[in-house]
């Protein structure tokens, strides 16, 4: 059968099936590669918030202690990543023009980046949200979110995302592991609901993105102890009516990846691309690594 014809009858089929109400054939993830990224500064490890640049060569990269990071990326004739070379690099301060120190106050975890260049930081611990129009900037004094169950330290906002405009904030926690996970929204200085996430028991919340395909995607982590961190990755429709057409895209072995806490996601010019960063809590038994999927539906 030619190629053409077989494409065709292929889509049609999709769309049959949804026609009869039956779930098209749901999407997965394969592997790119996987790249374990090293630093000599002191700043350097604990990355919790990710973004890559629309064509996937340049990234920011967020510690948790209030460290942004930024520069490009070389990548190989398929795409995977064979160094990481840092540009610049910044240490975040406070609405007084003084730099946040570790802990309760510099314990960035969000990243955001808008289509103005704004950057967007989520804090727990004192929990709120940051603006910097550039990364050596003198945060922007904004309205604290309100406070929702689960929001308690080390805890807080840990996912963040921005789609025209408005910041998507997702806390690590809910009030229970059989409670949803609150969607909190930040636009003009003013806060509201998105609706609910549904929380499975043990997973949470650790990062966020919004898809060139205008998907939301979740990435979540299990911690199990001696057997190390797992990881999952959601993606589901926002609506005026909260989440629909929820799918989980990959769940990961313990000790396949690092503490993966950062999610980036962009289009390769083959399909889009999710890109994690590793959080490796500045100990040398864990690493900072990139792993990277590439979507196939």
């Amino acid at each position: 059968m030619p190629i053409r014809r077989r494409r065709a009858l292929g889509a049609l089929s999709v769309l049959l099936l949804i026609a009869a109400g039956t779930p098209a054939p749901a999407a997965s993830l394969d592997h790119v590669g996987t790249f374990v990224w090293s630093g000599d500064d002191d700043s350097f490890g604990g990355f919790s918030g990710l973004e890559i640049s629309p064509d996937g060569s340049g990234f920011h990269a967020l510690t948790d202690r209030a460290h942004l990071y930024w520069g490009s990326i070389d990548r190989d004739s398929q795409g995977v990543i064979r160094a990481m070379n840092i540009a610049g690099r910044a240490h975040l301060k406070d609405s007084k023009g003084i730099p946040l120190p570790p802990g309760y106050t510099g314990d960035s975890e969000g990243l955001a980046i808008g289509d103005d260049g704004r950057i967007w930081v989520s804090f727990e611990g004192l929990d709120r949200i940051a603006r910097y129009d550039d990364a050596d900037a003198t945060a922007a004094a904004l309205l604290p979110p309100p406070k929702v169950p689960g929001m308690w330290i080390n805890s807080g906002l840990e996912a963040l995302a921005i789609r025209d405009g408005t910041l998507y904030a997702v806390p690590e926690r809910s009030g229970g592991e059989d409670q949803p996970f609150p969607i909190l929204t930040f636009r003009d200085n003013r806060w509201n609901r998105a609706g609910e996430i549904r929380r499975d028991p043990r997973w949470l919340a650790v990062g966020a993105d919004f898809g060139p395909d205008g998907w939301f995607y979740l990435l979540e982590r299990d911690f199990q102890g001696i057997l190390g961190f797992a990881a999952r990755v959601r993606r589901m429709q926002l609506t005026d009516d909260g989440p629909r057409n929820e799918e989980i895209l990959l769940t990961t072995r313990p000790l396949q990846y690092d503490n993966l806490e950062g999610l980036s996601v962009w289009h390769d010019g083959q399909g889009i691309r999710l890109t994690m960063i590793a959080d490796d809590n500045f100990l040398f038994v864990q690493r900072t690594e990139l792993v990277e999927y590439r979507l196939r539906d």
